[in-house]
């Protein structure tokens, strides 16, 4: 079994919030994907089912961002897993809006719902990074992260959790580089390179063609005379 962890608030009050994309991702499995209905279990909201060839329970933390760790290890050691058994799909600051990224353990860069996560289980579990963008300083991130996506972010935002459902099968199967496919083919699908071929454009105003002179040559000098 595979534990997918999206990290976010619980409450509709944060429901849209960009430090809820993690929620919204494993939304968005689970409705792709046929999931089983959300139950509460573990301080969590939990979601059965299968991706690839392996069985994975969707989890949301409903223990706020900051003791997301609780429930996470709650569920690991009630499943006899191991810590790399788990994906964590969360908020990412230092990747623009609409960017992806894999990451397989790693320090958690200050994020609070990872901190929680390293204290109850270590940190030697995966990582979905899913851009948000930075603010631009550092006393502004936390109302940046707890304020909703703008309308302006609603056609990435979709590509990115469309992506990520597209490709959740791969990761189950520990494939990180054809998940990562499935994103970009969302995200920045291929331009042809063939373009059609464009049907030549009538001349404008096209000269008249030349009269032909049939005279004969006396003729020609006896109207020089006329």
């Amino acid at each position: 079994m595979k534990l997918f962890v999206g990290l976010g608030n619980p409450g509709a009050k944060y429901a849209r919030n960009r430090h809820n994309i993690g929620f919204l991702a494993v939304d968005r499995i689970a409705e792709d994907h046929g999931f089983g209905p959300w139950k509460s279990k573990f301080q969590a909201e939990l979601a059965e089912g299968r991706l690839g060839g392996q069985k994975v329970l969707l989890i949301k933390p409903q223990t706020f961002m900051n003791r997301s760790g609780q429930s996470v290890g709650e569920a690991m050691r009630f499943y006899k897993l191991d810590s790399t058994d788990v994906t964590v799909f969360h908020d990412e600051l230092d990747l623009a809006p609409g960017k992806v990224r894999v990451k397989a353990g790693g320090g958690h860069a200050g994020h609070n719902g990872l901190r929680s996560i390293h204290e109850h289980i270590s940190p030697a579990y995966d990582r979905v990074r899913l851009g948000i963008g930075h603010p631009g300083r550092k006393e502004l991130v936390s109302p940046y992260v707890l304020s909703d996506f703008a309308k302006a972010d609603a056609d990435w935002l979709d590509d990115v959790l469309r992506g990520v459902s597209d490709g959740a099968g791969f990761l189950a199967d520990g494939d990180g580089g054809k998940f990562m496919n499935a994103v970009a083919l969302r995200t920045a699908p291929p331009r042809s390179s063939k373009s059609s071929p464009q049907p030549d454009k009538p001349a404008e105003n096209p000269a008249p063609a030349p009269e032909v002179d049939n005279r004969s040559a006396m003729q020609k000098l006896l109207d020089k005379f006329k």
